[in-house]
């Protein structure tokens, strides 16, 4: 009886020993994932990868770039309140603008277009002439709102096609190797697809934050444009009446 105790006791102290070590040692690593993906591709499926990288860091840069300007115009926009539009004149409130801002360069244009109508130019109606040099003035600054959301959308669009075409290429390559190897169980299938439809979510990772980034950008653009043509309106009709005799 003592000795059934004993080899009962030794039995349980023997797996409690195996236990603590198996819960002591380090978990396994995992052969797949990105670090695999990265040192088991070809050529073709790295430069796929760094693509999608470059398009997500050029995405983020953009997006950043103009929030900071759209931000810079909407301080512009209320200073212009405060203190362009308090002056006696516009030649007078001109230096109350920021020296590079958008609203300079459209205060600039029109006042210098009052100096300009004479000879041909003369012979237009003075109201026309100035809603014209205002009109071009505006259009440039809203040309440069512009510059770089072509490159979100592009991004947005085509950045999944890219880890499709990833995923597809991975997908090709892992089934030859299988086929070469003859052995086609679930652990030898499993983690070669599924390093391959990686590709599919940076994919994703990189089109989605493009794409809510380019629609953002856009309904702030078009609500700070509409401000600038109001202040361009409301230019128009200072000059034109301090143009009247």
């Amino acid at each position: 009886m003592r000795r059934s105790v004993q080899k009962i006791t030794l039995g349980l102290a023997s797996l409690g020993a195996h236990s603590w070590a198996a819960a002591q040692s380090p978990p396994p690593a995992n052969p797949y994932g990105l670090a695999s993906l990265w040192a088991q591709g070809d050529a073709v499926a790295k430069v796929t990868l760094l693509i999608l990288v470059v398009m997500s860091l050029a995405s983020w840069y953009v997006a950043l770039l103009k929030l900071q300007e759209q931000r810079q115009l909407s301080r512009q926009l209320q200073q212009a309140q405060e203190g362009f539009w308090q002056a006696a004149s516009v030649a007078e409130g001109l230096p109350r603008l920021d020296e590079n801002s958008a609203l300079r360069f459209i205060a600039q244009k029109g006042l210098d277009s009052t100096h300009k109508h004479e000879g041909m130019l003369g012979r237009i109606d003075f109201h026309e002439w100035l809603a014209m040099n205002l009109q071009r003035s505006l259009g440039e600054v809203q040309s440069r709102m512009q510059r770089g959301l072509a490159l979100l959308a592009t991004v947005g669009s085509t950045a999944p096609f890219v880890g499709l075409f990833g995923t597809v290429w991975g997908i090709y390559h892992a089934l030859v190797k299988i086929g070469i190897s003859g052995q086609a169980s679930i652990d030898k299938v499993a983690g070669p697809v599924g390093e391959a439809l990686i590709m599919t979510a940076i994919g994703l990772a990189v089109a989605v934050p493009a794409v809510l980034g380019y629609n953002w950008l856009v309904r702030r653009n078009k609500a700070l444009q509409e401000q600038l043509q109001a202040f361009a309106s409301d230019l128009h009709a200072v000059l034109l009446a301090a143009a009247r005799p």
